[in-house]
């Protein structure tokens, strides 16, 4: 007969919750379910092969979000969220930074306490088998990081064309901030060419081990409670919607992400009870903050003709980040560009502007952007679709668009460089004759993108913050047993990619819960 009762249950086999599974299930002496609404990636080169990630943005293998209209943004954008084992891990371009200490730093001054980059940075390393120099990077992780070689020459003479402009090439995880600086990235990926996600790095190796039961297919519709304490989880892994109880003796990890996690606290009884009650749902815990802070890294996008033929063949096709302050006086930067050796039209061709197939691009994307947006229920109906509203752009004082619009004007400076002459033909899109201030902003308004970003909805704060649902020790204010371990725990959006970041976060709570179990 099928176990039905667990010590812990994780929901989310993504980047946060499979290495919570994994490190929790080391101890033999207990048993670890992880749930995850998506299938296995175990059998789908789509999926384990790491340059054809583009292909699963809108397929079956996407939650595929739409967001609310924008007033200031793109309506039309999704929100590409991973429907499959390893999440979002199994679905990006792995894209692989360690946070920024200060960015670390600055979680424990918004009432993280121990979340500073003192506390953090030995989780980083003990999760990587990185292949860069310094005594700072781990030998022996599971989650393997490369550096990408210089392989295309298009890339090169970008490299080349920044440091005209006066953006030196750097190494990227030296353990300094790069205020200026651009490279080649480093990625979590094998030699092979598969995809380093957190199911390919923590689970696959562990998949027969006897305390850990990994439940792919399995939609959790809501968290049960035995007075204020979480006492198992309803699923469904069939086609009808019959539900059947997990039940757990100790601890259950949220790990849904920074759109399904609200989503799920709220249909549990956990969130803003006027919001709650608009669809029926009675209140456990009055939470305002579920579901709110929710914060982005929208990005624009400049492409132009390439005068040469671009690379066929790439690691992941984005592959070089630049990085740059807008404006003096800052710690970290507030722009940062990744640069594209494939078209990336999905959002300008829609409105009018040309396209090439022969096209190489730079996608400035705002590392702090300063709007805030929410996640609310569409219904009661666990099956429904939340509400998504990332509100772009609407920060009071323009700094999103005012750095944006300068990360437009940046890319054309650093592609106008002679370095670049030989590859950048004509700007497709925004075009040469949009140039001022006001006519970047409307093109960015209409076209802009996330670089699937999504964090702090369900942000970790101080005891006595109202509007943090999560305390320090990840866990959910007002019961007992409830533990939240993905990006929506973030009080403030890394500087950087997130993903590593996310990891992270599993790995910590993993030492969160054995600490708080001895």
């Amino acid at each position: 007969m099928e176990n039905t009762t667990f010590d812990y249950v994780v929901i989310g086999g993504g980047s946060g919750g499979a290495a919570v599974a994994a490190r929790l299930s080391e101890n033999p002496d207990v048993s670890v379910a992880l749930l995850e609404a998506g299938p296995t990636d175990a059998d789908k080169p789509e999926v384990l092969q790491l340059n054809r990630w583009m292909e699963l943005l809108e397929s079956g293998f996407d939650w595929d979000y739409p967001i609310e209209p924008q007033e200031n943004g793109n309506s039309h954008m999704r929100h590409a969220r991973a429907k499959v084992l390893g999440g979002c891990s199994s679905h990006n371009s792995c894209i692989a930074f360690w946070a920024l200490q200060e960015d670390m730093d600055e979680w424990e001054s918004m009432g993280a306490e121990g979340w500073n980059a003192e506390t953090t940075y030995p989780l980083f390393k003990r999760l990587e088998t990185n292949d860069a120099p310094g005594d700072h990077h781990g030998r022996s992780g599971p989650v393997n990081l490369m550096t990408i070689p210089p392989h295309d020459p298009c890339g090169v003479a970008l490299l080349d064309a920044c440091e005209q402009t006066g953006i030196p090439r750097v190494q990227f995880n030296t353990g300094e901030t790069v205020l200026k600086g651009a490279n080649f990235f480093q990625i979590n990926r094998q030699e092979d060419g598969t995809r380093a996600s957190s199911s390919v790095s923590y689970l696959h190796p562990i998949l027969d081990r006897p305390n850990l039961s990994v439940l792919t297919d399995h939609w959790v519709r809501e968290i049960v409670f035995d007075g204020d304490r979480a006492a198992g989880v309803d699923v469904v892994d069939n086609a009808f919607g019959r539900s059947r109880r997990l039940h757990v003796n100790k601890e259950i990890v949220l790990s849904a992400g920074a759109i399904d996690s609200p989503k799920l606290l709220m249909l549990s009884g956990i969130g803003p009870t006027q919001h709650l009650a608009e669809h029926g749902i009675e209140t456990l815990v009055d939470s305002p903050g579920v579901g709110e802070h929710l914060q982005d890294h929208p990005e624009a996008v400049i492409a132009w003709d390439a005068k040469q033929p671009m690379i066929e063949d790439s690691y992941q096709w984005w592959e070089i980040g630049i990085f740059a302050p807008t404006r003096e006086g800052l710690d970290r930067p507030d722009l940062m560009m990744h640069y594209g050796s494939v078209p990336f039209d999905m959002h300008t061709l829609r409105q009018g502007y040309p396209t090439s197939g022969n096209t190489f691009c730079l996608t400035p994307n705002v590392t702090h952007a300063r709007s805030r947006g929410t996640v609310r229920l569409r219904s009661r109906d666990y099956r429904d679709k939340p509400r998504v509203d990332p509100r772009y752009f609407t920060d009071p004082e323009g700094h999103d668009m005012r750095v944006a619009v300068e990360g437009v004007k940046l890319a054309r400076e650093i592609v106008a460089q002679p370095a670049m002459a030989e590859w950048a033909g004509d700007e497709l899109y925004p075009g040469k004759e949009v140039q001022t201030d006001e006519e970047l902003a409307d093109f960015i308004s209409r076209t802009h993108n996330t670089v699937y970003h999504p964090a702090g909805s369900v942000r970790m704060g101080a005891d006595d913050d109202a509007m943090s649902p999560v305390d320090s020790r990840l866990r959910v204010k007002g019961v007992k047993g409830l533990r939240v371990a993905d990006a929506s725990v973030m009080p403030e959006l890394t500087t950087v990619n997130p993903n590593i970041t996310t990891m992270m976060i599993g790995e910590r709570c993993a030492d969160l819960i054995k600490a708080d179990n001895a």
